[in-house]
C-alpha cells in the first residue's frame, strides 16, 4: 500500500462551525491520489505528528482545530504545504523550514449564500410573506379581500391585494434600491436587483470602478444622498473599526418615511438606536437577519411586528458556503 502524501484531521471545534468542509476537502484531495484522513474525539489533545499514521511521509497537510507542536515539525520531514494552526513560535519554525503556509485570501465562501438570503429577506418584505403565513395558520382574515365598508375605492385592499402601501412593497422591479458597499456581497445583491430591474445605485469610496459596473449598480460618491433617495436601503458592509456605526443617526433619519431597510452583515455598521426607533414608529420596515442583541430576546418589540422580517443570523452558512471555504484553501495548493 503506497504511503499518503496528505493529511486531513479535523477537530470536532472545526466541525462545530463548518460541519460540511473537511468532508469536501477530502472529495477534493481524493481526487488526485490516497489521503490520510482522521476525525478526533472531542477530547482529543494529541498533536498533529501523533495522530498521522506516518507524518514523514506527509507533503500537503489540512490541520482543521488540530494543534501544531515543535514535535510536529521535527516528524514532518516532508511537510512542503499546510493549513495549520499553532504558537507563533512553531509557525515560524515550519517558515524556517521552507513550509508553505495557506490562509484564506477573502471571505468569498460565503458571499453567494449571505447575498441570496438578502435577496429572499427583500421579496419576503416587499411581499409580506412571513406575515401572511403566520396569520393563515390560525385566522381566515387574510383570506377577505373586501374593500373598507365594503366599497371599493382607490387604493385600499380588494381583489388579491395583499401587500401593503404604508410601506415599500410590490415588486422589486422599478424600486430605488439603495446599497452601502460594493464588495463580494452588495456586488452581488445589487447584480441581482438589477437583473429584476430595480434601480441600483451604491456608495463605496474603497472600490474600483469596475465592481459597480459589473453588479448594474450606479456609483453614488455621496452617503448622504444616497439615503435620502432610497426606498430599500441595504447596508452590506464587514463590521470594522472603520465600519462601526459607519451608518449614523442622521442617515437613518434621513431615510424616506415608509423605507426598508435590509441588514444581513453585521447591526453594528448602522445607529441601531435610531433605526429601532424609526421602525417602531412604522415610520421604517425592517428585513434582518442580524441584530444588536443576539439572540433576540423573545420580548424584543422587533419580533413578530407587521413591518419586520426577521430570521436568527444564518444567511451564510450553507452546505455551498462550507464547500467553497474548503475548495478556496484546496485552491491553493499545488496540484499533485
Amino acid at each position: 500500500m503506497s504511503r499518503s502524501t496528505s493529511a486531513i484531521l479535523v477537530h470536532p471545534n472545526f466541525d462545530a462551525g463548518w460541519p460540511f468542509a473537511a468532508d469536501h476537502a477530502r472529495r477534493l484531495w481524493s481526487s488526485q491520489g490516497d489521503v490520510e484522513f482522521i476525525r478526533t474525539g472531542p477530547e482529543e489533545s494529541r498533536c498533529v505528528s501523533e495522530l498521522l499514521s506516518d507524518p514523514a511521509s506527509v507533503t500537503r497537510l489540512l490541520a482543521f482545530g488540530v494543534p501544531l507542536t515543535e514535535r510536529c515539525v521535527a516528524a514532518l520531514l516532508q511537510l512542503r504545504e499546510a493549513v495549520a494552526a499553532g504558537d507563533e513560535r512553531v509557525l515560524e519554525l515550519l517558515k524556517g523550514r521552507g513550509v508553505r503556509l495557506i490562509q484564506h485570501t477573502s471571505e468569498g465562501f460565503w458571499g453567494q449564500s449571505v447575498s441570496e438570503f438578502a435577496l429572499a429577506l427583500t421579496l419576503a418584505a416587499l411581499r409580506r410573506i412571513p406575515q401572511t403565513h403566520r396569520t393563515m395558520i390560525t385566522s381566515h382574515a387574510d383570506w377577505d379581500y373586501t374593500p373598507p365598508g365594503g366599497i371599493g375605492r382607490s387604493g385600499a385592499r380588494g381583489g388579491q391585494f395583499g401587500d401593503t402601501t404604508e410601506f415599500t412593497s410590490g415588486t422589486l422591479e422599478g424600486k430605488r434600491v439603495r446599497i452601502v458597499g460594493a464588495g463580494n456581497i452588495a456586488s452581488r445583491y445589487a447584480s441581482f436587483a438589477h437583473f429584476m430591474g430595480a434601480d441600483v445605485a451604491a456608495w463605496d469610496p474603497f472600490a474600483p470602478e469596475p465592481n459597480f459596473h459589473r453588479a448594474g449598480a450606479r456609483r453614488e460618491h455621496f452617503l448622504d444622498r444616497l439615503v435620502r433617495e432610497a426606498e430599500i436601503f441595504a447596508p452590506m458592509v464587514p463590521l470594522t473599526d472603520k465600519t462601526q456605526g459607519l451608518v449614523t443617526a442622521a442617515h437613518i433619519e434621513a431615510l424616506p418615511k415608509g423605507a426598508l431597510v435590509v441588514l444581513v452583515t453585521r447591526a453594528g455598521i448602522v445607529d441601531m438606536p435610531t433605526l429601532r426607533r424609526r421602525v417602531l414608529n412604522d415610520e421604517l420596515a425592517l428585513a434582518a437577519d442580524v441584530f444588536d442583541t443576539e439572540p433576540v430576546p423573545l420580548d424584543d418589540p422587533l419580533l413578530g411586528r407587521h413591518n419586520v422580517v426577521h430570521t436568527p443570523h444564518n444567511a451564510g452558512r450553507t452546505r455551498q458556503a462550507n464547500e467553497r471555504f474548503a475548495e478556496m484553501l484546496i485552491e491553493q495548493f499545488e496540484p499533485i
